[in-house]
């Protein structure tokens, strides 16, 4: 679906109000009423900005909107150069929205081009780690809209934390893995892999359908964030958020501001 001019107008606001790190305090625009003039936004704007995208977010529509806009899931951008190590200082939009979320991570090989299920999907990835997605935007009210305000700015993405791998996940059950966060070591939440609805495959076979529909092509190498296991926690510059996988396996990342 290619971009109304108003929408475009909309994808460049964003990615103004991105570059010279300036809050939006309305929304630039009319906002989207559905998904697909949401991504039409979001294909806009990752047009007009150019850089290489080396991943994407995956997140969860509240059940209460499913009805409303026919998915559960939404998706967006995270740009290579947003991609960091464990233990990175991560910047985020101080005037705007920031948040950090535990997520499994999963890095894709080739997709091939079959129309894969619930199972083959997992023979599309290579490799497992733990991460923190980092969630910011310009915008500070982005998640009190509905999914398609989220979608329509990159997802509400700002970057993406790669934590230890999980060497033996072809072999658990990793949707009852324990997943524990916390910022300035206090417990902000806790849960397990069971709260993402199909857990973090269904997230990989979603973004795959999802991409396709939109013809955009998936390289390997791409990783998928597969959703928020704890929740959405909002954070503050200055801060530290830390993840603790199955008791044992951490990733953490510090907070700063524009």
């Amino acid at each position: 679906m290619l971009a109304t001019p108003e929408q475009e107008m909309i994808a460049r606001a964003f990615l103004a109000a991105r570059a010279e790190k300036t809050p939006l305090t309305l929304y630039p625009g009319a906002m989207p009423a559905t998904l697909a003039d949401a991504y039409a936004i979001q294909s806009a704007a990752i047009g007009l900005d150019g850089r290489r995208v080396g991943g994407w977010k995956v997140g969860r529509v509240a059940p209460e909107l499913v009805a409303r806009y026919g998915i559960d899931r939404i998706a967006g951008p995270i740009f290579a150069d947003e991609i960091a190590a464990d233990g990175a200082v991560m910047p985020v939009y101080a005037d705007g929205f920031a948040a950090a979320e535990a997520e499994v991570l999963l890095c894709l090989g080739d997709v091939g081009a079959c129309d894969h299920d619930i199972r083959s999907v997992r023979d599309c990835i290579t490799e497992v780690r733990t991460g923190i997605e980092i969630a910011s935007s310009p915008f500070p009210d982005i998640n009190r809209h509905g999914p398609a305000v989220t979608a329509s700015d990159y997802g509400n993405n700002k970057g993406l934390v790669l934590g230890p791998q999980i060497p033996d996940w072809r072999d658990r059950e990793l949707i009852t893995m324990p997943v524990e966060m916390t910022i300035d070591g206090a417990v902000v939440g806790q849960a397990t892999m069971e709260t993402m609805l199909d857990g973090p495959f269904g997230s990989a076979l979603f973004l795959i359908r999802s991409l396709r529909a939109r013809g955009i092509a998936i390289a390997p190498g791409t990783w998928v964030s597969a959703g928020a296991v704890t929740g959405v926690h909002e954070i503050s510059v200055g801060q530290r958020a830390e993840a603790l996988f199955d008791g044992k396996v951490r990733v953490g990342c510090a907070i700063t501001g524009y």
